[in-house]
């Protein structure tokens, strides 16, 4: 304490000179208006970029979280908007509590990713926690990325649509011609559109949707573009190349959606299967 004090013995000139021209500049722009107007505008300029500086700091530092609640927030208007898009009964028919949509829809953030294998898998940081399913569907906000195959507690593991085994029913947008989309194991933007007829007309720059034939996913949600029409080795069906419309490259947030009635629809097709043989 005594060093401190000495040391601002020491400084006392200075520590006056300061304290005066403290009270010169206030003296200054508190009786002079203009000269005020400056210093105010000065500091509040100068205050300003600090605060906006500190929140940009603040901001960045809370975009994962930001991130999270938004995709949780889609998924849940994603629901709503399924919900209301059901076609309407011919009558009108009260609803319940007991009538809910077909699908249901929720958010995951991707912690593990692979694009450069035959046969690739994305996991998830969210499981049978979080009301993840296996069969459950996955997209983004670019369209399809694949389906669950594995889950754990806190965890699940998606089947990459980039996965030489993974079949995704799709159709042409614009004509309603049905096929399924499969990858080939080498560009990762690119894949093939299967079992197409040969007759039907595609032409470069159809889009490919889902086609909710099946369970996993509703109708509509983007897949790919046509780049390539040819003739196919098969006579029955023609060759067609797509883009991707996913890039797998920079997935982040996802999309998992569930079918409630997919337990249903199976039954029915294994009770389909069994009249046919």
């Amino acid at each position: 304490m005594q060093r401190i004090l000495l040391f601002l013995y020491r400084i006392r000139a200075f520590l006056l000179f300061v304290l005066l021209e403290s009270v010169a500049i206030w003296l200054m722009v508190s009786n002079n208006s203009q000269q005020g107007s400056v210093f105010f505008n000065s500091a509040n300029q100068l205050s300003g970029g600090i605060l906006s500086t500190q929140n940009n700091i603040v901001e960045y530092f809370s975009l994962s979280s930001v991130n999270k609640s938004l995709v949780d927030k889609n998924a849940e208007l994603l629901a709503e908007l399924e919900y209301y898009r059901n076609p309407a009964d011919s009558i009108f028919i009260p609803v319940d509590s007991l009538m809910a949509a077909t699908f249901n829809f929720k958010g995951a953030k991707i912690i593990n990713n692979s694009i450069n294998l035959s046969q690739n898998f994305i996991t998830i940081n969210k499981g049978s926690n979080y009301g993840i399913k296996e069969g459950m569907g996955v997209f983004n906000e670019e369209g399809v990325v694949g389906r669950v195959k594995g889950v754990t507690k806190n965890f699940a593991t998606v089947i990459s649509l980039l996965h030489t085994e993974l079949l995704v029913s799709s159709k042409i947008a614009s004509t309603e011609v049905f096929g399924s989309t499969k990858w080939d194991g080498k560009d990762s933007k690119i894949a093939k559109l299967l079992y197409v007829p040969r007759h039907a007309v595609v032409e470069v720059g159809d889009q490919v949707v889902t086609s909710g034939y099946n369970a996993v996913f509703p109708e509509g949600i983007p897949i790919g573009t046509v780049l390539e029409v040819k003739a196919g080795s098969d006579a029955n069906y023609l060759d067609i190349t797509i883009e991707l419309a996913t890039d797998f490259s920079r997935l982040s947030y996802v999309y998992l959606v569930e079918n409630y009635l997919e337990d249903e629809l199976e039954l029915l097709n294994e009770n389909g299967g069994d009249i046919n043989e």
